[in-house]
């Protein structure tokens, strides 16, 4: 450097400080970040913040299994009017029941279409008739079960939901009962005041390493980011090994020779990479979830078939979007398989339990799709009715319509004469 501030190579410095001044600097970045800062919090603490005010037509099983004559006076036997109380109650939305035998209502847990079940057992109606009489032997119960596959908070939601309406059951046939027995003892008329025993039990039990029903989730977050950063990173790596981009690592700098290459036949070049180099990514996956970290997962080879037509799907996604989108396809990447994906995914909030918006995106965002067959695979014996199914399919348009997407949009440039042009200094 010379004594002016300058150097032979460069010319005249500039300074930060003066750089400063310039408004036309901040506005891009300044404008950029406030919109992602507000839309990141928007998008993400609007599907989690209230789910029980957005919570609609939850579906949980109802079983009435009660095989009991009618008490005297009565037409139907206490399960079929307590099941008809519940079904018919338009006051409260929260619930989809959908009245089923004990054996399809096991079927649905095991299947994950419904979230929890409320079960009236076959004697129901004698043991509650027994209270009073001196043949009472124990207290009549209704089961709650619950679907910790369906993940923690859907679980507790259903939960909450079914002990709330055997509850209600309960204080109700109290009322009858204590008004038919009015010369019962104190301690009598506690009892019968509140008679039904309400026990909760697991209607599809998972192994101790499914997280609480939550490992389905993050492996599909994980299949998800592989995709992602999988293709960003091969995408600025061709470029750079290309001649298009810089390579900059710390005060080092290369420029390698320009190679001359359509953009059609980049995008094939950076598809055909992520192809090969996601079968690394995803075994490492696996590996480190099931192998290292000892992870519940059966059906080990389909989960590994699955898993890398998953990322595959997402880096296929990414490769065409930054084949359309140039400079900011990273940003727009980022919105469509993460930003909106997350909410919109059903793995934490269950679907119900988020405003309209995201319902409507989980109909398209690849992370639901992705995290019902993951779910199926790990939770639900890789049953197709359980999400896998739909999962495949999904896969196979996403994986389409990127291929479709990246190659017309790269085609087009290439006819129009949009050729990749090298930066060069001022």
């Amino acid at each position: 450097m010379t004594a002016d501030g300058t150097t032979p190579a460069t010319g005249p410095q500039a300074r930060a400080v003066v750089l400063l001044r310039r408004p036309r600097l901040w506005l891009v970045p300044t404008v950029l970040t406030g919109l992602l800062a507000l839309l990141l919090s928007l998008l993400y603490m609007g599907g989690v913040v209230s789910p029980q005010q957005d919570l609609h037509h939850l579906p949980i099983a109802l079983v009435n299994g009660d095989t009991g004559k009618p008490p005297a006076g009565q037409r139907q036997n206490l399960g079929t009017q307590i099941a008809a109380a519940i079904t018919s109650d338009s006051s409260d939305d929260t619930a989809q029941w959908r009245t089923l035998t004990r054996a399809e209502a096991q079927d649905e847990l095991d299947s994950g279409k419904v979230y929890g079940a409320l079960v009236v057992p076959a004697d129901f109606t004698d043991s509650v008739t027994a209270l009073t009489t001196t043949h009472a032997t124990a207290r009549p119960t209704l089961t709650v079960l619950t679907n910790p596959a369906k993940g923690s908070l859907g679980s507790s939601l259903a939960s909450k939901i079914t002990t709330t309406a055997a509850q209600q059951a309960s204080r109700t046939i109290g009322e009858r009962l204590t008004a038919a027995a009015p010369g019962a003892d104190s301690t009598r008329k506690l009892l019968l005041a509140d008679p039904v025993l309400v026990a909760t039990e697991v209607g599809h039990a998972l192994g101790d390493h499914s997280g609480l029903g939550l490992s389905a989730f993050y492996y599909t977050l994980l299949l998800v980011l592989a995709g992602f950063m999988g293709g960003n990173v091969i995408s600025n790596g061709v470029d750079t090994a290309l001649g298009y981009a810089d390579n900059e690592i710390g005060p080092w700098h290369t420029r390698l020779p320009t190679v001359p290459i359509s953009r059609t036949q980049t995008l094939l070049l950076k598809m055909l990479m992520t192809a090969g180099i996601t079968v690394l990514s995803v075994s490492l996956v696996l590996l480190a979830c099931v192998s290292a970290l000892g992870m519940d997962a059966t059906h080990i080879p389909l989960l590994w078939i699955y898993s890398y037509c998953a990322s595959l799907a997402v880096g296929l996604g990414v490769q065409a979007i930054n084949a359309a989108f140039g400079g900011i396809g990273q940003l727009v990447s980022m919105f469509v398989f993460i930003v909106l994906g997350l909410p919109s995914s059903g793995a934490t909030v269950p679907l119900q339990a988020v405003p309209g918006f995201y319902r409507f995106l989980s109909h398209f965002e690849p992370m639901r799709q992705l995290s019902d067959g993951v779910r199926a695979i790990l939770y639900f014996d890789a049953r197709g009715d359980a999400g896998l199914t739909r999962a495949w399919t999904m896969i196979a348009i996403g994986a389409a319509a990127g291929l479709l997407f990246g190659f017309a949009m790269a085609s087009y440039y290439d006819r129009k004469g949009h050729r990749r042009l090298t930066p060069q200094p001022a």
